[in-house]
């Protein structure tokens, strides 16, 4: 059964016109990267794994409540500050103990950074952080922080605001 679209244009012309592009895309260059022997050029602020300034972490645990996919797992204990030589009492001060990150959970939907109040949490371009087992995929305080150095710095204020 023919179509009544075939009569008008015929079956030659459309086959030529797919032969040209076939041949105009094989003549044409290929922008193909060698990836492991050529790294990529990301855009500034890509996003590759999240980063941890330890030191400004509090333990509020804001970020390990509010991420979706329960990924973040923060352990801390109290310790005692005591009160200087001017007066006032003791406070108490909560100190980081375990910070890690389920990498083989975690959806990078960037909550986490967004809800820390205190700059702790950071994006990193660095990607390539692929391991052979799954269980390798829960990173450490440690291994979170050595991603700091690759953070870039903030981008530049506008000279336009306040």
């Amino acid at each position: 059964m023919s179509r009544p679209d075939q009569h008008k244009h015929g079956l030659v012309p459309g086959l030529v016109k797919g032969m040209a592009t076939t041949a105009r895309t094989m003549t044409s260059h290929a922008h193909t990267q060698e990836y492991p022997d050529v790294k990529p050029e990301l855009p500034p602020r890509s996003r590759g794994v999240i980063a941890l300034l330890a030191e400004n972490c509090t333990s509020c645990m804001l970020c390990a409540r509010e991420c979706p996919d329960w990924c973040i797992y923060i352990d801390s204990h109290k310790e005692t500050i005591p009160a200087g030589p001017e007066g006032g009492r003791d406070r108490q001060q909560n100190v980081l103990d375990r910070f890690a990150i389920d990498f083989s959970l975690c959806m990078y939907c960037g909550i986490c950074i967004e809800v820390c109040p205190f700059d702790a949490l950071f994006w990193s371009p660095e990607f390539e952080y692929a391991e052979t087992d799954i269980r390798d995929m829960l990173h450490e305080k440690d291994r979170l922080g050595e991603w700091m150095a690759t953070v870039p710095p903030p981008p530049a204020t506008d000279p336009g605001a306040q």
